[in-house]
């Protein structure tokens, strides 16, 4: 199974940063397609997206100045699969991605992609107090998989504080 494609671009305003495609996306070349994968319900009823999108639409995202990739791009049944090295291979290549293309926002979809790139182990929801790319602002938000513990609503109201700092920025600039 191979890695699916990031859809990424100068001049975003948030890059989505996941944690590996699980198997389903890599059999369909698509980022979040397993069926019980929320992120394009959660994106929508954020505010985020002006509808719910499709895992077969994630290249129109960038149409709307967002962007996909994850930390690690080989597709595995779970975060659990993915080896240290594999990583820390991530991880440098993560940060060449976000220093060339400049995001304005850098969206962690869950804390422990979060933590495996900054290597910080103690992490709050929202926009962190200092980022590891000088230029972009990183956010924590939680994973979107139907793992996740958390009820819906509580990760929606995260995403929508994301859209309130996407928008807030937006603002400043207009200004």
């Amino acid at each position: 199974m191979e890695a699916i494609y990031d859809h990424i671009a100068h001049n975003l305003d948030i890059l989505f940063v996941g944690y590996n495609p699980s198997i389903r996306s890599g059999e369909t070349g698509h980022h979040y397609a397993n069926p019980t994968n929320r992120f394009w319900s959660i994106l929508f009823e954020s505010g985020l997206t002006p509808r719910k999108y499709a895992p077969t639409e994630d290249f129109k995202l960038v149409e709307l100045h967002y962007g996909l990739t994850n930390i690690v791009a080989k597709p595995t049944v779970g975060a659990a699969d993915i080896t240290k090295e594999e990583y820390r291979l991530g991880r440098l290549e993560l940060r060449k991605k976000i220093e060339h293309f400049q995001p304005k926002i850098v969206c962690f979809v869950g804390k422990g992609v979060y933590q495996e790139y900054s290597g910080v182990r103690q992490v709050e929801w929202g926009k962190q107090d200092k980022s590891m790319v000088e230029g972009t602002i990183d956010f924590v938000a939680p994973s979107s998989s139907g793992l996740v513990r958390m009820k819906k609503e509580e990760i929606v109201d995260i995403y929508r504080n994301l859209n309130s700092l996407k928008n807030s920025m937006a603002a400043k600039k207009i200004n």
